[in-house]
């Protein structure tokens, strides 16, 4: 790609970004080439659909995900590593409003842009949950998919600026119902009221 096409494309993307973060995915493509100061044909160059913009745009912070997962495989345990990633991967999504409800699609249709990353991006999911179930950390009633389910909801909750200010308080609820560990039930025994005899 020549060094003006390059230079052209990251300024797209960098407008497409500050509008998505401010209107949400389903913000108008005219819309963002004209604060690009460009025509709609130009974007359509560069990014002919949606989801090819979306892809573009959110293709590092996938990778950063899928590289933080496989970093924490190795660095953390198997409880800390999946409470991380999925807190990193919520406040990831909460920053393009309605992102979500993309990536839920895009994992069923396997044309879509998006498809790839967000395979791989559970599938990393993937792996910390059944790491953390393997060492009786965590619930072994849940897989990948509802993991990824999670991440959904807890960002959907982001989304709603009634709920927004419960989201982390939530998000701590729904993270202690999957992990089992005996140092998160000891915890949690400091704290519950003793029954009488």
């Amino acid at each position: 790609m020549r060094a003006d096409a390059r230079k052209n494309r990251d300024h797209l993307l960098a407008v497409a970004g500050i509008a998505i973060t401010e209107q949400g995915v389903d913000v108008s493509l005219r819309d963002i080439a004209r604060r690009a100061d460009v025509g709609l044909a130009t974007l359509l160059r560069h990014f002919p659909t949606r989801e090819a913009l979306l892809d573009a745009l959110l293709r590092t912070s996938f990778d950063e995900l899928t590289a933080k997962a496989g970093a924490l495989e190795t660095s953390s345990s198997p409880d800390d590593a999946l409470v991380s990633w999925l807190r990193d991967c919520v406040a990831w999504t909460t920053e393009y409003r309605g992102v979500t409800v993309l990536m839920a699609a895009a994992i069923e249709d396997t044309e879509s842009a998006l498809h790839a990353a967000c395979v791989t991006l559970r599938a990393a999911g993937a792996r910390l949950l059944t790491r953390a179930q393997a060492a009786g950390m965590a619930r072994t009633d849940i897989d990948g998919a509802d993991l990824f389910a999670l991440v959904a909801a807890l960002a959907w909750l982001g989304d709603q600026p009634s709920l927004a200010p419960r989201a982390d308080h939530l998000f701590d609820v729904v993270a202690s119902a999957i992990l089992t560990s005996t140092a998160s039930s000891d915890a949690e025994g400091e704290h519950r009221p003793r029954a009488h005899s």
